[in-house]
C-alpha cells in the first residue's frame, strides 16, 4: 500500500492549504470507508448519491486514520485534525493514484472486454505469480473509484499488477488505461452488455479498444480475433504497438487444436504447443480466456513450465462456473455473478456438452442493461437450447418468461417452467433434481440467484421450514 508523508500526499494530490503542522505525518493506505478504517489510513470522503463521506471524517480520523481530504466547498472541516484541503476529492484520489503509479517500477496487464475480464485477470495473476510478485484487482474495484483503490494498495515493491477495467458509457476505459499505463492491454470478446447505455456492438467495441490510449509505446494489445469489429480496428495499431490474437479461428496467433471437457476441468492443446494443457474450470469460453493470459505471460517473459503451472492452479473468483454440490448429492454450476447473450450462450453450450448426468437442468434469468431488444435477446436464448441436451428449464423473472417463450417451441409440455417467487422456484427445484443430475445457475448480477445455488446447498427447503 501507498506510504507516504503527509507533505508528499498533499503535493500528489493537489493539495491546496498549508498543512506544515502536520507535514512529517505518514500515510499507510486508503481507505474510503470510515467503517474499515486501519491505523495510518488516509480517509477519502467521498460524495455520493445518499451518502456525503465527509460527514464521517471526524470518526475515521478518531478512529485511527492519520489524516483526511476535504472538498473545499463543503463547509465546517473539524478543526485540530491533520486535514489536506482539495478542489475535489474523487479527482483528488484519482491524482494520487496516479502519481504512485507513476512512482512505481512494475509492470502492468490492462483487461477489459464484455465478458470475461474477471477470469482473465485471475488467470493472468497466477500465471504471473510464478515468476513475479502480482498484485490484481481485488472484486468489482474495476472502475473510476475502485482502479485507483487498487492501484494505492499496491506494495512498492509489486513487480506486475494485473488490472480490470470495467465501463459503462464512452470515454471511461480511456481514463483509466490513462491511469493504469499498462504494458500489455487485454480485450476479451464485444458481447451485449451495456447496449442500453451505449446503443450497439460498433459503440461498445469504440468504448473498449480505449484501453490502447494508455497503452505503453512498447507494449502489445491481445485482442479477441473471433470479433469482427476488433479486427476492423487494428489495423493503425499495428503500426505502433506489436498486437497478437487469439481465439477459436486458425487465423489467429493461439487457437485450440482440441477441447476437451472433464467432470470439473478443461484440457486443451494448442496450435503452437505439442502438450496437453489443462485448466480447473468448465467451458470452451474459458480456454480462449486462457489463451488471451497465456498470450499476456509470455509478453512478460514467463516460461513454458511456468505458464503450465500457473493454469493448473488458478482460482476463479466466486459465482462464475463454480462448481458446488447440493444437499442431495448434485452438482451444481454457479456461474450467478453476471449475464449477457454472449455469456449465456458460452453456459449452455457448456452444459450441452457434457455429459455422465442423469439429467441436466438450466436455471436461467434476466440478463439486463440490454436496451430495447431485450425481450428478443432473452428469447433468441430460450430458442437456442436443445431439448436432446438438457432435461428441463426453470426461468426466473420477468425477462426470464421471455427465456420459457423461446425454449417451450422446441420442449415438450410441462419441461419449460417459469417463476416470478424465488422461493417457489428452489422448492420446484427440489422436486425435481437429485442425486448425479447437473444444474447450471445463471443470471446477471441483479437477480441475485445465487440465493437459489446456497438453497440446494442446505438440507431444508425454505418453503417448508
Amino acid at each position: 500500500m501507498i506510504t507516504r508523508t503527509l507533505e508528499q500526499i498533499h503535493k500528489m494530490a493537489g493539495g491546496i492549504n498549508d498543512i506544515s503542522a502536520y507535514e512529517s505525518v505518514e500515510i499507510q493506505g486508503v481507505s474510503i470507508d470510515s467503517r474499515s478504517i486501519s491505523s495510518g489510513n488516509l480517509f477519502v470522503p467521498l460524495n455520493g448519491e445518499h451518502v456525503n463521506g465527509h460527514q464521517y471524517v471526524e470518526k475515521a480520523l478518531q478512529e485511527g486514520a492519520a489524516a483526511s481530504l476535504w472538498q473545499e466547498d463543503i463547509e465546517n472541516p473539524p478543526e485540530g485534525f491533520p486535514l489536506i484541503i482539495v478542489k475535489d476529492t474523487l479527482e483528488a484520489l484519482q491524482q494520487l493514484a496516479r502519481e504512485y503509479r507513476g512512482q512505481l517500477t512494475l509492470r502492468v496487464v490492462g483487461i477489459t472486454g464484455s465478458n470475461g475480464k474477471t477470469t482473465t485477470k485471475d488467470m493472468v495473476a497466477s500465471l504471473l505469480a510464478t515468476t513475479y510478485k502480482v498484485h490484481k484487482t481485488s472484486g468489482n474495484y474495476n472502475n473510476h473509484i475502485g482502479l485507483p483503490l487498487t492501484i494505492l494498495s499496491m506494495r512498492e515493491d509489486t513487480e506486475a499488477a494485473v488490472l480490470e477495467m470495467g465501463m459503462s458509457s464512452r470515454g471511461e476505459i480511456e481514463f483509466l488505461s490513462n491511469m493504469a499505463r499498462p504494458d500489455v492491454a487485454i480485450i476479451t470478446n464485444i458481447g451485449e452488455s451495456h447496449l442500453l447505455d451505449l446503443g450497439s456492438r460498433e459503440e461498445i467495441a469504440n468504448a473498449k479498444f480505449e484501453i490502447v490510449s494508455g497503452l505503453s509505446e512498447s507494449g502489445a494489445l491481445i485482442y479477441n480475433g473471433d470479433e469482427p469489429l476488433l479486427k476492423n480496428k487494428i489495423k493503425n495499431i499495428r503500426q505502433t504497438r506489436r498486437v497478437l490474437s487469439f481465439g477459436r479461428n486458425d487465423t489467429n496467433d493461439l487457437y485450440p487444436l482440441a477441447i476437451r471437457q472433464g467432470q470439473n476441468s478443461t484440457a486443451f492443446t494448442l496450435n503452437a504447443a505439442s502438450d496437453e494443457f489443462t485448466i480447473p474450470v468448465l467451458g470452451n469460453h474459458n480456454v480462449l480466456n486462457a489463451l488471451a493470459a497465456m498470450l499476456a505471460a509470455k509478453e512478460l517473459n514467463v516460461d513454458g513450465a511456468s505458464i503450465r503451472k500457473g493454469l493448473g492452479s488458478f482460482q476463479l473468483t466466486n459465482m462464475r462456473m463454480e462448481l458446488v454440490e447440493g444437499s442431495r448429492g448434485e452438482k451444481i454450476i454457479n456461474d450467478a455473478y453476471n449475464a449477457s447473450p454472449t455469456s449465456m450462450k458460452a453456459a449452455i453450450e457448456l452444459m450441452e456438452g457434457m455429459t455422465g448426468f442423469r439429467n441436466k437442468f438450466l436455471v436461467l434469468g434476466d440478463m439486463l442493461e440490454l436496451g430495447p431488444q431485450e425481450w428478443d435477446f432473452h428469447e433468441k436464448i430460450g430458442e437456442l437450447i436443445d431439448p436432446g441436451h438438457i432435461t428441463k428449464v426453470f426461468t426466473f423473472g420477468q425477462l426470464g418468461k421471455a427465456i420459457a417463450k423461446g425454449a417451450a417451441k422446441k420442449f415438450p409440455s410441462g419441461h419449460v417452467l417459469d417463476f416470478m417467487d424465488k422461493a417457489e422456484l428452489i422448492h420446484q427445484l427440489r422436486m425435481h433434481t437429485s442425486l448425479n443430475d447437473l444444474i447450471l445457475v445463471k443470471a446477471s448480477r441483479g437477480m441475485k440467484l445465487e440465493e437459489v445455488v446456497h438453497a440446494l446447498q442446505k438440507q431444508k427447503d425454505p418453503i417448508d421450514a
